[in-house]
């Protein structure tokens, strides 16, 4: 048996690190986290200077066991979990739930998983930083305490099963304001006029210098330019320089693999993940743009071989952020000679973008001379302006070009090579074109917009960026729409031979793909939190709770302090909201219904956004409700449009004997027949699906339904053998059954059936504790 038993996090990370320790280390994996805040109740005793109460998660208690069982016969085990809070949390809690002791324990870290760095970390152990499992502490107990006691006020003031949290509310709130910013913009027109010359030695391009604001400005300025003599009265050349950017950092990667690759910040960071285990890159959850003295030398060696000695410019960056967390290295590769890999498409498409920004960052900045050319005529008090960029030096530039978020889809601007001209030289005019633009309505967040505006804010850290914005989704606050935009016509004027044209086209506005937008919901629990809870909502407030976390990895700040100083006047708040605050239902009165005059409003029901038809306490008879669509919000929804929805459900047909029905539901469109409900594919529409395919739908159904049975019992034909997304199983009226392993379903008799069901587990109570611990307090 081997004396030393190392513990990370991965199987992946194990199975890499195993290859360079010797037989006297086995590597194991804690598989993440081993315990967490017990699930039942808030598991943190306020009265007892808010002690966590901790439990082994249900689905670790094997991967305990066979820890346990390690230890005993191991002489050291060394704690080997990542070197940011959370992995030291982890080392802390496998050190506090495996029993270890200090003279037989050692913590180990590196920043990144090869051979010389693993070697290194066993030759430098040290012991459990207390200061850093405290900040994590904080964290998760005072998001536990936030979740667990907003929540419930949600579900009373709002709507049943909501769920609050500390940064993800705050994230939701940036989306929603960025949503009502949209809504109250105005849009207005301009004209962009550009014009096209011939000089001695080729055609030269330029934008007027400044815009117009409608028609009758355009038809002067082209009139006036008929007959103008335009020529050359300025040529400016400037020496520019670019600088590469930065190494990355996580939320840096977040947003340029976003921009370039297409990638969501989860997929992001599972990807780099990855990598990481594999041993290609460093840390991949770090908001230092350090480089160690070691990957310095390696990129110098490796940008002189590959672009030669003028391409190299050895830099050390500095780190902006105040906050920045514990002294890691910017993400890079760990071999800079390795210019690709070959793991998977998404594995090597990300370390190429890793690469490349790193080495960049190491080289040379470009050189470049801009020209601007001034083109004028007497009469006229515009001008034009030709602009051009010729690179002299590509530096950098020859490996990496750095994408912004802030990039809009903009005009085609006129940058680019330019005939050799001289001040004083002639222009023939060939065509002066006015086009008819409009302002654009701020951009709503994408993923990697989103984190670059709360890294900007202070708010998360490296570690929380990708959760946050998974969970406001999961969550149903936030969703990616996909909006087709809709066609809008504009105006352009040409001048050309002396004649003046005007003509009407048409572009799509306002389409949309992959941008986060706020649900009703989402907009609904934000105000409300708003209203009631200003100070959790602050963005100020926020990235001082932040800062109040890193003062405690530090080891400024009593983690309790912090929490008592925080919960007191939270508690009292939560209190006085549940006692004295009204309901949230986002309601909006729409009009009255024209048969009728009761009133229509929208407003958010039990189920999701709705449209009500009169008021049982104004009219006395029951209110009429009908569920919006998809597409539909309650901010937006029209009079016309809601009265739409009464419409449903829709009588098509009758179908062997029963009718047939489409109609809106919680979950969507659907076709109902008898019991049968079939859900209507997306991109059709129930308001106008016909019979024949209302009766293609429900035929898919059956199919689909008949193959999922595998026995339906005349005994008793509520118990049904029938297969699922992860295999066959047992059901019995609404219970779902485990059948046992190596059983072949189609043989089970039905005596055999119901043994199964009593004697199957029965489930755990949602929220149960198993066995717990009391953290030790330091």
């Amino acid at each position: 048996m081997a004396k030393n038993l190392v513990i990370v996090e991965s199987p992946a990370k194990a199975k890499t690190i195993e290859g360079y320790l010797g037989k006297d280390f086995l590597v194991k994996s804690s598989f993440g986290h081993v315990r967490d805040l017990a699930k039942k109740g808030l598991a943190i005793d306020i009265e007892n200077d808010f002690l966590p109460s901790y439990e082994v998660s249900s689905d670790k208690k094997n991967v305990v066991s066979e820890l346990k069982k390690l230890v005993k016969e191991a002489e050291v085990v060394w704690l080997a979990t990542d070197e940011d809070r959370e992995g030291e949390a982890i080392s802390w809690h496998l050190y506090e739930t495996l029993g270890l002791k200090k003279k037989e324990t050692k913590r180990i870290t590196f920043n990144e998983i090869t051979k010389t760095a693993i070697l290194k970390a066993i030759e430098n152990p040290r012991e459990i930083n207390q200061e850093l499992v405290n900040a994590q502490q904080a964290r998760r107990v005072l998001d536990r305490l936030v979740g667990f006691e907003l929540s419930p006020v949600l579900w009373k003031k709002v709507r049943p099963s909501l769920s609050a949290g500390r940064v993800q509310s705050v994230a939701v709130k940036l989306i929603v304001e960025k949503e009502k910013e949209i809504d109250a913009f105005k849009v207005s027109s301009f004209y962009r006029v550009n014009g096209n010359f011939t000089a001695k030695n080729g055609k030269l391009k330029a934008e007027l210098s400044s815009q117009l604001k409608d028609e009758k400005q355009v038809e002067e300025f082209l009139q006036k330019s008929k007959d103008a003599a335009f020529g050359i009265t300025d040529v400016q050349k400037k020496p520019a320089t670019k600088k590469p950017a930065a190494p990355f950092t996580t939320s840096t990667l977040q947003q340029e693999a976003s921009l370039k690759l297409g990638f969501s910040v989860s997929r992001t960071m599972s990807v780099a993940q990855r990598l990481y285990e594999s041993g290609h890159i460093t840390y991949m959850r770090t908001d230092s743009v350090n480089l160690s003295d070691t990957a310095i030398n390696g990129a110098k060696a490796e940008v002189v071989k590959s672009y030669g000695a003028q391409y190299s410019n050895p830099m050390q960056y500095k780190t902006k952020s105040s906050g920045a967390q514990e002294a890691h290295e910017a993400i890079r590769p760990t071999d800079f000679s390795v210019h690709s890999i070959d793991m998977g498409r998404d594995e090597d498409r990300l370390y190429d973008l890793i690469w490349k920004r790193s080495i960049a960052s190491q080289m040379s900045q470009a050189e470049l001379e801009r020209t601007t050319i001034t083109i004028e005529a007497p009469g006229l008090s515009h001008h034009f302006q030709a602009k051009g960029e010729v690179i002299k030096f590509d530096g950098f530039l020859r490996v990496y070009i750095e994408s912004s978020v802030d990039d809009e889809e903009e005009d085609e601007q006129t940058e680019g090579l330019l005939p050799a001209v001289e001040k004083g030289e002639s222009l023939k005019t060939d065509t002066i074109i006015a086009t008819q633009r409009f302002t654009r309505p701020p951009a709503r967040y994408v993923e990697a917009s989103l984190v670059k505006k709360l890294e900007e804010l202070g708010i998360g850290r490296p570690s929380t960026y990708a959760p946050t914005i998974s969970t406001i989704q999961k969550r149903g606050y936030v969703e990616k729409r996909e909006r087709e935009g809709e066609e809008r016509r504009y105006t352009v004027y040409e001048l050309k031979n002396g004649a003046i044209t005007s003509s009407e086209k048409t572009e799509v506005t306002g389409r949309d793909k992959n941008k986060l937008s706020p649900t009703d919901i989402g907009v609904v629990v934000t105000d409300f939190l708003e209203d009631h809870f200003a100070k959790i909502m602050d963005y100020h407030f926020t990235a001082e709770v932040e800062e109040k976390f890193d003062r405690i990895a530090q080891g400024l700040t009593e983690w309790t302090k912090m929490i008592h100083d925080f919960y007191n006047p939270f508690h009292a708040n939560v209190e006085d909201t549940l006692e004295h605050s009204d309901r949230a239902t986002g309601e909006r009165e729409l009009g009255v219904h024209p048969d009728s005059g009761k009133k229509i409003i929208a407003r958010i029901g039990r189920f999701g956004p709705m449209i009500q038809i009169g008021d049982e306490q104004t009219d006395g008879e029951k209110p009429q409700f009908a569920s919006l669509r998809g597409e539909q919000s309650i901010n937006s929804i029209t009079l016309e449009e809601a009265l739409e929805l009464f419409k449903l459900p829709r009588t098509l047909g009758e179908f062997e004997g029963q009718v047939v029905k489409a109609n809106v539901g919680r979950f969507g469109p659907y076709i109902q027949h008898g019991k049968i409900f079939a859900s209507i594919p997306k991109g059709e529409d129930p308001m106008t699906v016909t019979y024949d395919r209302a009766v293609e739908i429900l035929k898919e159904k059956q199919e689909a339904d008949a193959n999922k049975i595998i026995k339906i019992f005349s005994e008793d034909e509520n118990v049904q053998l029938l297969n699922g997304r992860w295999g066959a199983y047992l059901k019995i009226g609404k219970n779902n059954y485990k059948l046992p392993k190596n059983v072949a379903p189609e043989k089970l008799t039905y005596e055999e059936c119901i043994e199964i069901s009593q004697n199957q587990e029965k489930p755990k109570t949602k929220g149960r504790a198993t066995k717990t611990t009391k953290a030790k307090k330091k």
